[in-house]
């Protein structure tokens, strides 16, 4: 699943082509990316059609695209979020359809042209919807790349990630501090913190050399506030290098993988010398994924 890294990527590259783009036409070729918008296709291309986008932004693994206000109504928003496999791909006014092609808008910007937004989803778990926008609890801007205290009403329940200036440390030391439950749950709890998956949580734990099934209560202030800064470099190296690409599911939206993956130390390297102490890298299960981890490196605390 495309975690913080990737979204931000494909943000980024987004941002430039829809700020102050006019959806001249909607396309939707399976309704299941649309499942996320209650109200159908119909409402969903009506809602869109003529609408002028004005930004790209983020918060944790959620997009939207806010949109310049239509008569009186309350302010709304394209909400994105990719699932398992969904991209956003940049195409040529009219280019051939993309495989697992879902929806297309059809953009007329005022310094670009033409050109097509395409969403794209392998395995229809992710979804787009217009939504409402309402304020943040804490009326900071919502998210990277905007400024404005609004965000998606169906991302409201999610938490600042911690590449988020508004993102308070002190909350997160706290939530570790008040719960038994295994410090990995909590990395991908995204009531928590957001935009942290599977990838990134084994990545940052090794770094910081905790054991994934750490009961969080039992982890210091200290050590919590080093697991954030691990966490937060985690992420900063993988937005650099583009991501992290295993497959084609994941591209930036032109089409291209990212190539974090070469930089991994613990994720996916089961079986493999662990890159500090050369002990081979254990996997496990956990829930229907799996955690890696060097059982040196990151011995589990003993009991008491």
């Amino acid at each position: 699943m495309p975690e913080l890294p990737e979204v931000e990527v494909v943000r980024a590259g987004l941002a430039p082509a829809v700020t102050g783009a006019t959806v001249a036409a909607v396309v939707v070729d399976d309704a299941r990316a649309l499942t996320r918008h209650a109200a159908g296709v119909a409402d969903f291309c009506a809602r869109l059609t003529g609408r002028r986008m004005l930004g790209a932004a983020r918060r944790g693994k959620f997009l939207w695209f806010p949109l310049a206000p239509d008569g009186e109504g309350a302010p709304e928003a394209v909400l994105g979020h990719l699932g398992m496999s969904g991209q956003m791909l940049l195409r040529a006014a009219g280019a051939d359809r993309e495989r697992h092609e879902r929806v297309r808008l059809s953009l007329d910007h005022p310094l670009h042209g033409e050109l097509d937004l395409v969403f794209a989803d392998q395995r229809t778990f992710g979804s787009l919807a217009v939504d409402a926008l309402v304020p943040t609890d804490d009326g900071e801007p919502a998210g990277r790349g905007t400024l404005d205290p609004l965000l998606p009403a169906q991302a409201r329940h999610i938490a600042r990630d911690p590449l988020d200036p508004a993102f308070r440390d002190r909350a997160f030391v706290a939530a570790v501090s008040r719960t038994r439950s295994a410090i990995k749950r909590v990395l991908l709890d995204q009531g928590v913190v957001s935009g942290i998956g599977n990838i990134y949580a084994d990545e940052a734990l090794w770094s910081a050399r905790l054991h994934p099934e750490t009961p969080s209560d039992a982890i210091s202030s200290r050590r919590a506030g080093r697991l954030l800064a691990e966490v937060r470099a985690v992420l900063e190296r993988a937005l650099a290098e583009g991501g992290t690409s295993f497959d084609a599911q994941y591209v930036n939206v032109n089409g291209q993988a990212g190539y974090f993956a070469h930089s991994l130390n613990a994720y996916g390297r089961g079986g493999r010398p662990c890159p500090r102490c050369g002990r081979p890298i254990e996997r496990i299960a956990f829930t229907n994924r799996a955690s890696h981890f060097c059982p040196r490196c990151q011995r589990m605390p003993e009991a008491g």
